[in-house]
């Protein structure tokens, strides 16, 4: 038996009527039948009976408007020629077992009305009902019943005419519009650049779609499975049983269609998928906008009346490119940020509290469906609806107008490079691998068991370039984190000789997934401007952020993305704050060796979830030292992390010195900013360095204008191993400096003689992270320094600065 395809809807229920073996005709249904049976069809066409004088005059009104309403002039009822010779309307033997197995590839050629030799043959599949009447104008023929479920008649009449269906069932009778009377809702140029895989706006085409389709409304359905030899729509619109609704088959771009009157947005539904060896399969639409709330796992039809807000931020968003502009980025998971929060009650609150710190954007863990919270999102089975978990699509809408409203961009962690193997979602989708690469040392992912996409095929590609669009488009996303590309770039990416096969060069990088990157950042550019897409790339491949037409050293074009992660950074960054002070001076290397590549892409230095959970401690517990030594290091860390040339990025709870680990069961310690608690002051200074730190930031452009140019960044003192201090100077485009000294050692240094230009008359501090309402221990320089004529560090002048311990400066021209 089919298993349920969801929590939500009952078991699929089979055909009660028995199979028909070899050729039936109509005579066949004329068989003496059951008391029973005879009685229920009584009651039957007395449930017909009184439905028609009930609505008879009803049913005549709306069948004279509907016809009116047609370009076309109505259609009469003319008796066909006498020369034809009238057959039996019925399905032969063929059509009706692949209509019952659901292995038929269009439905619509025998099912409806058609003409045919003494007038017009209408054919209705309608299991469980008692009876079939067909509906037109005036015009009321009861069909016969031909046994499975199906019914026919012929219809002395020379041309179809518009009609409905009055079926009947047991103590009921209902009038709907017949669905297989309709042409394809799929046009031309949408089956060919399906079939090109260049169909751009994909969610447009496929999916579930509420419409009105020659003058009726209902939802037109579409999916892509090549190899199914028959596709079904089931919901609740028809107690879970797809059999009557069987979808037909368009041509060679294995895109199956169906339009069902009647059935709007909130109904659930799946496809029953008829695989290539006759077993059926219940899976949830790969473009559904929106689905059930997880563990549940059906589609849900979904039409979008959100009204946006955000014209003024979309009309300046493309006003300076990110690496051109301050970006300081703060990382939210959003169901445990502040747990039990829907969309919309997110957005009364993290628009405000983002804003107060200074962030220019957040960054949104991934919110694609997915069915296991522990996942944190990043393993998708529903790529193109937001999770249900807090609300529906429009509510997302609504959180990321509320953050553009606030001046804030949103980034959303994307994941393509794999997928669960849930077997109600895209693994062997049709029967076969579909959307995972057919080879399967290609196809299994070695770290997080699930299967990687394949790349090479268009029509994946398609699906995939496709989604990062809609993403941007749909619901106004500013930027993609794209997550774990090197594992995409790499044939070899976790797997030992022998599981992996080179490509056609003979090397290890995957051909198609370069492909595919470059064609998903080209596309995303294009279409949308002012975006911005960020790889997770851990691995030194070259030209990460290079325009994908400019060839490197290696010989590929450039990936496309506008930043990249600097994993290098923030290990050897995080390895050196580790270290006890005394052990610094032998590991500073650490600090400054980010400096001989940070021009080669363009960065993000991030401090993101992946660094405080699975027993890699938070930020503020990774220093070593008693509590104010921790605090200490991590408010050092912080500035001299804010003045380093790249981007900012920062998980929730690190911004107040949360002490433990996140956990997405909990989320963030906020109970450590209450202020009855004896500590609070200590947690609520570091939260207060992170918004001054954001403000002087965003207000120097010294510090964000030249982030990717290395006339941007000058050395001070790289080489001050001993004394645990290095300092340089961050530089606008006209020259303005911002000079950034950090103190790693837990030492005042008095009297700290530091080179500078000759052309600053005096220097000004402008954040001191050792201040005292930040809890540090308020070693200022409070009046501005004056250079004086001595030359330090190849400079011709320098200055002397009180250098606070474990603490870091910033001072700009007076």
């Amino acid at each position: 038996m089919t298993p349920r395809p969801s929590s939500s809807g009952p078991e699929p229920r089979k055909t009660t009527g028995k199979k028909t073996a070899g050729k039936k005709t109509a005579k066949a249904a004329e068989k003496p039948v059951a008391k029973k049976a005879v009685a229920k069809k009584a009651v039957a066409k007395k449930a017909i009976a009184k439905k028609a004088v009930a609505n008879k005059k009803g049913a005549q009104k709306t069948a004279t408007k509907k016809t009116a309403t047609k370009k076309t002039a109505p259609r009469e009822a003319v008796a066909p020629p006498r020369a034809e010779v009238a057959v039996s309307p019925a399905l032969d033997a063929g059509d009706r077992e692949r209509l019952l197995a659901g292995t038929h590839h269009d439905p619509h050629a025998v099912l409806g009305a058609h003409r045919v030799p003494g007038g017009v043959a209408f054919r209705a599949f309608r299991p469980y009902a008692l009876a079939v009447t067909v509906l037109s104008g005036k015009l009321r023929v009861e069909l016969h019943d031909d046994g499975d479920g199906f019914f026919s008649g012929l219809v002395p009449l020379a041309e179809v005419p518009l009609h409905r269906l009055l079926v009947a069932y047991e103590g009921t009778a209902q009038e709907v519009e017949d669905p297989y009377r309709f042409l394809p809702t799929l046009g031309e140029l949408d089956l060919h650049l399906i079939g090109e895989g260049r169909h751009e706006q994909l969610w447009r085409a496929l999916g579930a779609h509420p419409a009105t389709h020659d003058g009726v409304a209902g939802t037109r359905f579409a999916v892509w499975a090549p190899n199914a030899r028959g596709v079904r729509v089931a919901g609740g619109f028809n107690f879970w049983d797809g059999t009557g609704h069987p979808m037909r088959s368009l041509g060679s771009t294995g895109v199956w269609e169906l339009f069902l009157p009647g059935v709007g947005a909130g109904e659930l539904y799946k496809f029953e998928i008829t695989r290539p060896d006759g077993s059926r399969t219940f899976r949830a639409d790969p473009l559904a906008r929106r689905t059930e709330v997880p563990p549940a796992t059906s589609s849900v039809v979904h039409a979008s009346d959100y009204t946006w807000g955000d014209e003024e931020w979309l009309a300046h968003r493309a006003d300076a490119p990110a690496h051109e502009a301050p970006m300081s980025v703060y990382e939210v998971h959003l169901p445990s940020w502040r747990p039990g929060l829907t969309y919309r009650q997110l957005a009364e609150q993290l628009p405000a509290y983002v804003a107060d710190l200074g962030f220019t954007h957040v960054e949104l863990m991934p919110v694609a469906e997915h069915p296991f919270g522990g996942s944190w999102g990043y393993q998708v089975t529903g790529f193109y609806a937001p999770t249900a978990r807090l609300g529906d699509p429009d509510d997302f809408k609504y959180l990321v107008d509320r953050l553009h409203r606030a001046g804030i961009g949103v980034l959303m962690d994307w994941v393509p490079a794999h997928f669960p193997r849930d077997d109600w979602a895209l693994a062997e989708f049709d029967g076969r691998p579909l959307y995972e690469h057919s080879d399967p040392l290609r196809a299994a992912h070695p770290d997080w068991g699930t299967l990687e996409f394949d790349f090479g095929r268009r029509e994946v590609r398609n699906f995939l370039v496709a989604n990062a669009v809609y993403w941007c488009e749909e619901f106004h996303i500013d930027g993609l984190r794209v997550d774990a590309v090197a594992s995409m770039l790499y044939l070899d990416y976790s797997r030992e000789p022998g599981q992996w096969t080179p490509n056609e060069h003979g090397g290890r990088e995957n051909l198609d997934a370069v492909a595919f990157l470059q064609e998903m950042n080209a596309t995303l550019y294009r279409r949308v401007p002012g975006v911005v897409t960020v790889a997770e790339e851990s691995t030194a491949w070259d030209g990460v952020t290079r325009a994908t037409h400019h060839k490197g050293p290696s010989g590929f074009g450039g990936l496309g993305f506008g930043l990249k992660w600097n994993m290098g950074w923030m290990h050897d960054s995080l390895e050196y704050m580790s270290r006890e002070p005394v052990h610094r001076t032998y590991h500073h290397g650490e600090l400054t060796f980010s400096m001989v590549y940070a021009y080669s892409e363009n960065y993000v230095l991030p401090i993101s979830h992946d660094e405080v959970v699975h027993g890699k401690k938070s930020l503020v517990s990774k220093m070593p030292g008693d509590w104010w030594q921790q605090r200490a290091n991590e408010r050092a860390y912080l500035g001299y992390m804010w003045a380093h040339p790249g981007k900012q990025l920062l998980f929730m709870g690190q911004e107040f010195a949360q002490g433990a680990e996140w956990s997405e069961a909990h989320g963030p310690d906020w109970w450590l900013l209450d202020p009855e608690y004896g500590a609070a002051a200590d947690h609520r200074g570091v939260r207060d360095l992170v918004r001054d730190l954001n403000t002087v930031y965003r207000a120097t452009p010294a510090l964000w204008r030249r982030d990717t140019h290395p006339s941007g960044f000058a050395w001070v003192v790289g080489d001050a191993a001993d004394d645990d201090v290095l300092a340089f100077l961050r530089l606008d485009a006209d020259g303005t400096p911002l000079l950034a000294v950090s103190n790693f050692a837990p030492v005042v240094r008095s009297g700290y003689r530091l080179g500078v230009p000759d052309d600053v008359p005096a220097w000004h501090e402008v954040l001191n992270t050792d201040a005292a309402h930040y809890g540090g221990g308020d070693v200022l320089n409070p009046h501005p320094v004056k250079p004086d004529a001595q030359g330090w560090h190849g400079r011709p002048a320098s200055i002397r600065l009180t250098l606070p311990p474990l603490a870091t400066v910033w001072l700009r021209p007076a």
